[in-house]
């Protein structure tokens, strides 16, 4: 599930936590990164249990409109393409879909508001009116349209972000990234009529044949290699800045080429380049605007001078 950008954010943000208390053990880091790691598939079974609650709001309007005194015809015969879409059962009925969740006391229960407001939301939307009137009815298409919802209607939605919160502190900028699993699911599961399977953690886990070097061992000796060299990497870093800059120098940026010293250290056989690019791409989301340059200077300029000095070791093209 996980990928190796995902799994850099989340050492980056272990690491960061480190640099604001000194105090954390290197046992209490890699708990908190195998927290948060696990976190995120959480975050991806409560999003995608929305959709039996969705359905069900839309069955209950129906029931309510039928039940009036004097009902149109419309609503005496509604359109019943979607309560009765096929996707919802796949995932209501499937035992170990909701024994995970109880176990992980993840639930909608409480958030009917939410429900109704992304229902109202969906349900106006062009792509859900050409849903309702295409004719035919397959799993494909029920598929269809609730990767259009995961794709179009979380992002940026603030009643969303403050459930999240409410729920969790893990959750924090891994909606985007566990809805695009929700998409694959309904993809490449649902749409092709196969049940429900709990994805693996790591990405390399779904891999056939498997890497010679799993996700979790790449992100654990990224992380403790970061943790166990920060004291000996810090001042180097601020050695490479004037003073001025050593004045202002935040700690995102501080902990983001940290980051990309361990990697080059840790992983011989990993490019240069690509390290670098890695943290390069993760400052644009989580620094000042002027940290990619920064990043991208300090972390090129201080590899290969640990290169010389013999600490950092590529076993081929170094670059």
């Amino acid at each position: 599930m996980l990928n190796r950008r995902i799994l850099r954010i989340k050492a980056f943000k272990v690491l960061y936590s480190y640099a604001e208390d000194p105090t954390m053990t290197l046992a209490e880091a890699q708990s908190q990164l195998e927290t948060s790691c696990e976190a995120a598939r959480s975050l991806y079974l409560f999003m995608l249990d929305i959709i039996p609650y969705i359905t069900r709001e839309a069955s209950q309007r129906i029931e309510n409109a039928r039940r009036k005194f004097n009902p149109t015809e419309e609503e005496k015969n509604p359109n019943l393409k979607f309560v009765q879409n096929g996707i919802a059962p796949l995932i209501e009925n499937d035992p170990d879909f909701n024994k995970i969740l109880s176990r992980r006391k993840l639930s909608w229960e409480q958030y009917d508001a939410f429900i109704r407001t992304t229902y109202d939301s969906m349900s106006g939307k062009e792509w859900f009116l050409d849903y309702m009137a295409s004719p035919g009815r397959s799993l494909k298409e029920d598929a269809q349209l609730f990767t259009r919802m995961f794709e179009e209607e979380f992002i940026d939605s603030k009643e969303l972000e403050e459930i999240l919160e409410d729920i969790s502190i893990w959750w924090n900028d891994d909606l985007a990234y566990s809805l695009s699993v929700c998409c694959d699911t309904m993809k490449k599961r649902f749409a092709k009529g196969m049940p429900w399977e709990f994805p693996p953690l790591y990405r390399s886990d779904m891999l056939t044949p498997k890497p010679s070097e799993s996700d979790k061992t790449f992100v654990t000796k990224l992380l403790t290699t970061a943790y166990s060299c920060y004291d000996k990497f810090f001042p180097m870093v601020a050695a490479s800045t004037d003073q001025w800059t050593q004045d202002r120098l935040f700690t995102t940026d501080t902990v983001l080429i940290i980051m990309g010293l361990a990697e080059a250290k840790a992983f011989p056989d990993m490019p240069v380049r690509v390290t670098i690019n890695e943290y390069v791409e993760i400052s644009k989301y989580y620094s000042t605007p002027k940290s990619r340059s920064f990043v991208n200077g300090i972390l090129d300029r201080l590899i290969k001078k640990l290169a010389e000095e013999g600490e950092i070791v590529k076993t081929g093209n170094f670059d």
